[in-house]
């Protein structure tokens, strides 16, 4: 099944937290919203995975924090 979880990083936060968690027809909508407004996105689906149950509005756990790292990263370059 299609997941997407979508996260957002604002400028003084602690950390970054979990916006949008989407499963099957409604992934593929937020994926297509992603495009369709130039947001780039990352594939990985075992930090979709992981991600994908957390609570809408939690910051994400440290434990992933060197993964999002390298993947905030390479946005701030496609930027």
């Amino acid at each position: 099944m299609k997941k997407a979880v979508a996260l957002k990083y604002p400028e003084g936060a602690a950390a970054p937290f979990v916006t949008v968690t989407a499963k099957g027809e409604l992934a593929q909508k937020v994926l297509d919203a992603a495009e369709e407004n130039d947001i780039t996105i990352v594939k990985n689906d075992e930090l979709t995975d992981f991600l994908s149950v957390q609570e809408i509005g939690t910051c994400v756990p440290e434990t992933v924090w060197p993964v999002l790292a390298k993947i905030f990263a390479f946005v701030m370059q496609q930027s």
